[in-house]
């Protein structure tokens, strides 16, 4: 039972950090009904966002929660404007042509951002400088809380919390709902919707900055192509919970952290990444729109 409680702690921790990533994804897809692909690639930029900052900041230097939030901060404003861009220039010039052009469009701008990575980083690993100091890991009878495990979860949880707070009691947010439901509608209601898609995308970029960092602080070794499969884990876990509903996106990312975990802990490691499309296949099966998803009828 103890080894159970210690690899359901390691999913929680995974699967918050998850949580973060498919935010972005399916906030995107709730008012674009866009498969925004790049969004794994700004997790990364994220990433890199922290170590340059580090290294310029001299963060490295003195580790601590100060040197951990002035990162996250800066990463996060970072990939904001990354994701503003990514909207301004690429998908909204492409709104009202055919959905395939914009998705063609988003694995380009895929693209773009890894090998323009390698190009502007270099292609090998980097190592992520140690921002916080984890010390001695907390005991809970046989349990072992490492203390960074524990900060990045409850830095993941306030930064999901906050999000759902302007979501549901700001006046962006009513604007971000009213958007997702109709274009139309909200025009006619006097909502900006330029601005509105805009906030969206800069909102999900900059969780998945702080996804990066939360990463590099937990597995100390990013590169340009880090994206790509845990972007997908993290797509993935937003279509399990229902892409487009907020709560749902956090329930499937726990699921997958969770059950990535006791995969690695019971089985083999190996497994891990084929695990993903394994729980997205048996969820689709039952449960087409993902678990808090809801069943829309398209006129044809």
């Amino acid at each position: 039972m103890t080894e159970f409680l210690q690899h359901l702690i390691n999913g929680i921790g995974l699967g918050a950090i998850y949580a973060l990533i498919a935010l972005g994804y399916t906030m995107v897809f709730g008012i674009l009904q866009l498969i925004n692909f790049a969004h794994s690639d700004v997790y990364m930029l994220g990433a890199f966002f922290g170590l340059y900052s580090s290294r310029w900041l001299g963060l490295a230097d003195k580790p601590g929660i100060g040197s951990l939030l002035a990162a996250l901060a800066c990463a996060m404003i970072g990939c904001a404007l990354v994701g503003f861009c990514i909207e301004r220039f690429a998908y909204r010039p492409l709104r009202k042509s055919p959905r395939i052009n914009v998705l063609i469009t988003a694995v380009g701008i895929s693209l773009f951002l890894e090998f323009g990575g390698q190009l502007l980083f270099g292609a090998d690993p980097k190592y992520f400088p140690p921002l916080f100091e984890s010390g001695q890991p907390i005991q809970l009878g046989g349990i072992q809380i490492n203390r960074l495990q524990l900060l990045v979860f409850v830095v993941s949880v306030v930064l999901m919390l906050g999000l759902r707070f302007i979501i549901f009691r700001t006046k962006a947010g009513r604007a971000m709902r009213a958007v997702s439901y109709s274009h139309a509608t909200a025009a006619l209601m006097g909502i900006p919707i330029d601005r509105t898609i805009s906030l969206t995308f800069m909102l999900g970029s900059a969780l998945a900055g702080a996804a990066g960092i939360l990463v590099g602080l937990t597995y100390p070794k990013i590169d340009p192509l880090m994206g790509v499969m845990f972007g997908l884990k993290a797509f993935v876990a937003a279509v399990v919970g229902g892409i487009g509903n907020v709560t749902g996106a956090v329930i499937g990312a726990l699921i997958m952290g969770v059950a990535e975990a006791l995969v690695i802990g019971y089985w083999a490691s190996t497994y891990r990444d084929a695990l993903a499309f394994a729980i997205l296949i048996v969820i689709l099966l039952f449960r087409p729109a993902g678990i808090l998803g809801e069943n829309v009828a398209e006129k044809v």
